[in-house]
């Protein structure tokens, strides 16, 4: 199923989002590591600040000794796009809102199973909605 997308101009973006979330969502930037790391541990689903967009559930979220919130799989394969990014040294896998297309952080193959895959994301950028739970089926 296709997320309707949301576009607005920069200048919009800049009204409703924090400096700091503009930065990373609309250029590419991250938060020092450890700096908005969720210890939640209740059940619910972690939502892009930015357009509400459902993007990881809590229970998919493990520890992963980085200083960022770190899940092993996205909400739905739609939740999130993928882009592969060369600005820094390393060549890695840029995770971007499937909705309103903002950076949320990056990809690794370093995971725990089932997916062996860590979704390395900005806690900024994200908004816990407790209790919700991923529709089934």
């Amino acid at each position: 199923m296709a997320i309707e997308k949301l576009i607005k101009t920069n200048e919009e973006w800049k009204k409703i989002l924090t400096p700091a979330q503009y930065h990373i969502l609309r250029e590419g930037g991250t938060e020092a590591a450890g700096t908005c790391a969720f210890t939640i541990k209740l059940e619910g689903v972690f939502h892009c600040i930015a357009c509400d967009n459902p993007l990881f559930i809590s229970g998919t979220k493990f520890e992963s000794g980085t200083g960022w919130p770190s899940f092993y799989e996205p909400y739905s394969p739609d939740s999130v796009i993928f882009k592969e990014d060369n600005r820094g040294f390393v060549k890695a896998t840029e995770v971007i809102c499937g909705r309103c297309e903002g950076h949320l952080g990056h990809v690794f193959n370093d995971g725990p199973p089932p997916t062996y895959k860590r979704f390395c994301i900005n806690g900024l950028v994200l908004k816990f909605v407790k209790g919700e739970k991923r529709p089934s089926t």
